[in-house]
Parts: C-alpha cells; structure tokens; sequence
C-alpha cells in the first residue's frame, strides 16, 4: 500500500462525513453572527477557513484517536484494519503527521481576531483527551459533542470577537445532535465494544435507545426553536424547523434498527444532509 494511500486511510479523508459534521457547526456559528448587508466577501473567506480548519484538525484528531485506540481497534472488527492498529504505520510517523496537520490548522487559525485564537486554543485539550474516554465513562459521546461543536462558538467570535448567550444555547444543543448520531453509530460496535470493556452511550442505553434519542433530539429542537426567537427570525424559519424535526424522529429514530449496522450506518451519515438542513432554514429565518 502507498503512503498516499494509507495516509488518506490513517485520516479518514476518503471518508468526508467527519470533516462535515466538525464544519456545519462552525458555519451555524458564523451565519447567525454575520450581517449580510456588509457583503458576502468575508463570509466567504470565513467559510473556506472553516472548511479548510475542519478537515484539518479531524485528520488530526482521526490520528490521536487511532494511535490511542489502536490496541483496541486491533480486537474490532470494523478498525481492525486501520494503518496503525494493522502495523501499516507506526505510531512515530502517524505522530509526525498528526502535528504536523496541527501546526497547517493553526496557520488557518490565526487568520481570525485574538479572542477566537485563544478560545480555539482553549479547546486543544477536549480534542486530545475524547479518545480516552470511552476507557473512563459511558459519556463518551457527550465529549465528543462538547468537542465537535465548539466551532459554533468559533463561528460567533469571528465576526463579534466575544462571546453571548446566543451562541451559548447554540451550542448546548448542538452538543445533544452530537450525542444523538453518535449514539446511533456506535450501535456498529456494540458487541465488540462489550467483550473488549470499552464504554459509550450506545451501550447503556442498548435497551431503550429510541427513548434516549428523543430526548437529544427533542432538546436539540427546543434549543433551535430558542435561538430562532432570539434573533427575531421570520415565520418560515418555524416551518422549517418542521423538516428537521421530520428528519431527526421520522427518518433517524422511527427507522432506526439496532440490530442492523448498515442502517445505522445510513442514519448516522444522513446528519451531513441536516447539517446542511439546520443551515438553509438558519439562512431562511435571517432573510
């Protein structure tokens, strides 16, 4: 095998829908924040360093993550076959590429004003400490949320150069999306996750997981709904809402089956399609 080509496999580059669902949040962030009266130009600009810093700090974190979890993934059958935990790379040259990922996401960072420096820097230690805690708690799902949505925070920034309560509730219910699609995802490895004493939210709620995901996707749309209030968005923004909440109880949970992993497969790469979903309807309500 290439180097190209493991190296495309170690950061899940064939495999977009990481990068999509790190940047959706990121362009939520900067959409609510950004008045379009002032141009299009530097949203645009915004936009492509988002996308650019998206793809590059999940390469990174796809690195961490393998490095951390590659005695663990040797035992799994859907990472058995990921470049470290199979001994394509070794963890040396895995740790060079990742740092050097970073140090690409960091010339992107500082394109930004200084309170979004900082607080992007604020988060280096949740991108890092995630792997570890499927190893510590059945949350593991909820760092992941705190972590890949923080970028809605970014968003806000960029434009305001400080923060509010706005992006604040935002972001609280993004956090809940993320813990709904990541549960269902980890509905793959359920059986492998048990034998091996990895920990996530798939499992403890492995019982009534229809239930579970309705409350996060329920609050996720409560939060929605809030934020739309605040900003004083239009009434088809309202209606919109009912689209994704079409998408989320109809089309994730009502046809979600534990029991089959390719449709859980399915379920959790349609939340780019709601990405982009949350992110016309925010676009709507603004106009």
């Amino acid at each position: 095998m290439s180097h190209i080509s493991i190296f495309l496999d170690l950061t899940r580059l064939k495999k977009p829908i990481g990068f999509m669902l790190l940047f959706w949040p990121c362009v939520w962030g900067l959409t609510i924040a950004y008045d379009f009266q002032n141009g299009i130009e530097q949203y645009i600009y915004y936009l492509l360093l988002f996308f650019f810093g998206s793809v590059l700090m999940r390469s990174s974190g796809c690195i961490v993550n393998d490095i951390a979890d590659r005695n663990i993934d040797k035992n799994v059958e859907r990472t058995k076959n990921r470049p470290i935990a199979s001994g394509k790379i070794s963890v040396k040259l895995a740790s060079i590429y990742s740092i050097f990922l970073c140090l690409l996401a960091f010339v992107v960072l500082i394109n930004f004003n200084i309170f979004t420096i900082i607080l992007a820097m604020a988060s280096m230690p949740l991108a890092f400490t995630y792997p570890l805690m499927k190893r510590l708690t059945y949350w593991p799902q909820l760092f992941l949320g705190i972590t890949f949505n923080y970028g809605l925070l970014l968003g806000w920034t960029s434009i305001y150069g400080n923060i509010s309560i706005i992006p604040l509730i935002f972001y609280m219910g993004a956090i809940f999306w993320t813990l709904g699609y990541d549960t269902i995802y980890g509905f793959q490895d359920l059986e492998d996750d048990e034998i091996i004493g990895v920990k996530s939210t798939s499992i403890k709620f492995k019982n009534n997981p229809k239930f579970f995901l309705s409350i996060c996707y329920s609050i996720f749309i409560i939060v929605y709904l809030i934020m739309g209030y605040l900003l004083k968005y239009n009434e088809i923004f309202y209606l919109g809402c009912l689209i994704i909440a079409y998408h989320m109880f109809y089309f994730q949970i009502f046809n979600f089956n534990k029991l089959n992993k390719l449709k859980c497969l399915k379920i959790f790469k349609s939340n780019n399609l709601l990405g982009l979903i949350i992110l016309i309807n925010i676009f709507v309500g603004k106009f």
